[in-house]
């Protein structure tokens, strides 16, 4: 199930809602979000339900055997489990990949990992865990979700009229992002990598380059956008995962800004264990080298994954030793910097080999001529409208549109019109949410980028 689809909109998300709000304990609300959560999750992956289940179970026993004791032995096998299940299903190529098994094996070896380090306490309560693990808003496609980060709030929290506005709100602007945006700009972004990119010509292929860019961000960023507002529903609290990453001034920058739960783990369970910045210039180097080799491989299966995370590895280290210095460029000339090195590189995230992310780049920089085909999508498929997506992207991938709303409510609040002006951001979001669902009911399924990986 997708959050974008009339099932989840108009179905299970009213109906688990409800329930939730009626239900007063801490622990009868856990076991309904539990329940919830695995049907969410086998209305999608009815085989693979199984999976997650026994993965919940066998790392529940590993919790309860590390808190006992601490043993090394107990963590390796436990991460060689998670891992090995992880490789098993989506690196083999024996299976159908279950959707959502890098970010739960993630947050699951957050668990056992926290536990043996005396960070949290083993979870005796298995339903507590079951729903760390399968809590429906994240649970396909993020942000990772730390264990010790959410603790507190499985045992117990409180669900506020102000959390619900809220979260309604963010669900909302998620749902626009993903709906209006992404899609919109997924049309041209399939139709034009579609063609041989010796045909694209310089134009189209820059076009191309810069609408997947913004449409991989709407559309990853949406989803998140959507699960941190559900969760502030349900009464949680997730951490942002996305900060404007295309303002930054460097590429350093941008993996700080750029889907922050997934760069935060790696630095916090990888990076740091292998001795971070503390054994001198060449270990640093060698441990940036396998981190972002290990986060392109956790995108996905294929050889141009790990070349993009070593190519991202590249550009940092280069930062790091001043060979490049954007930082201290004019901010216009670093953020174009550092958005076309992103852009270029996510050519490989997208393209099907490295034959054609080769033939996108030549065309980057003039080499072929634009075909008629080409010509015929970018005058019937593209066209001002996705143009106009392009630009509207462009727009909100900045912070002038959340900084003028937050000026225009603390004006209000000083003028004592904060419920008007709520009011006016509620009928919006409202007109949003009945758009979306006028475009869903026209639209093609397209789901989450993210649910391949």
């Amino acid at each position: 199930m997708v959050f974008s689809s009339f099932l989840f909109l108009c179905g299970f998300l009213p109906v688990v809602f409800v329930l939730h709000t009626a239900l007063r304990s801490t622990r009868a609300r856990n076991v309904l979000l539990a329940v919830a959560s695995l049907v969410f999750y086998a209305l999608g992956e009815p085989v693979y339900i199984i999976l997650l289940l026994v993965s919940a179970t066998v790392n529940y026993l590993f919790g309860l055997s590390l808190g006992r004791k601490k043993s090394k032995g107990t963590l390796t096998a436990a991460v060689v489990f998670n891992i090995g299940l992880l490789v098993l299903f989506k690196y083999t190529g024996l299976f159908t990949l279950p959707v959502g098994i890098s970010f739960y094996t993630f947050q699951i070896l957050s668990y056992v990992i926290d536990v043996y380090r005396g960070q949290v306490k083993a979870q005796r309560n298995y339903i507590s865990l079951l729903l760390y693990i399968s809590l429906f808003p994240q649970l396909i496609a993020g942000p990772i979700v730390k264990y010790h980060d959410i603790e507190e709030q499985i045992a117990g929290r409180t669900v506020t009229s102000e959390g619900v506005k809220d979260g309604v709100f963010r669900f909302a602007a998620g749902l626009g992002k993903k709906v209006i945006i992404a899609n919109g700009l997924a049309v041209a972004v399939d139709a034009l990598y579609a063609l041989d990119p010796g045909t694209l010509g310089i134009g189209p292929a820059w076009f191309v380059t810069a609408a997947y860019a913004f449409q991989l961000l709407f559309d990853f960023s949406a989803y998140s956008d959507m699960a941190i507002g559900l969760g502030k529903m349900f009464g949680f609290q997730f951490l942002e995962n996305f900060n404007y990453p295309y303002i930054s001034r460097s590429v350093r920058e941008y993996w700080k800004r750029n889907h922050i739960s997934l760069s935060t783990w790696f630095r916090e369970y990888l990076y740091f264990p292998l001795g971070g910045s503390r054994r001198g210039e060449a270990r640093t180097v060698l441990n940036l080298l396998i981190v972002f080799l290990a986060t392109g491989i956790w995108h996905g299966a294929g050889w141009t994954f790990p070349v993009w995370g070593l190519y991202q590895a590249l550009f940092i280290i280069l930062e790091r030793e001043h060979i490049i210095n954007s930082e201290k460029w004019p901010r216009f000339f670093a953020t174009l910097y550092t958005d076309i090195t992103i852009w270029v590189g996510l050519v490989l995230f997208r393209a099907d080999s490295f034959a054609q992310a080769a033939g996108v780049w030549k065309a980057l920089i003039g080499i072929g001529t634009e075909g008629q085909e080409t010509y015929r999508i970018m005058t019937e498929t593209v066209g001002p409208y996705r143009i106009l997506l392009l630009v509207l992207a462009a727009f909100l991938s900045t912070p002038a549109l959340r900084d003028a709303v937050r000026r225009w409510r603390s004006r209000a609040r000083e003028k004592n019109t904060i419920l008007a002006v709520d009011g006016i951001l509620m009928l919006g979001t409202l007109a949003l949410l009945v758009l979306c669902l006028l475009r869903l009911a026209s639209d093609s399924y397209n789901p989450f980028i993210y649910y391949r990986f």
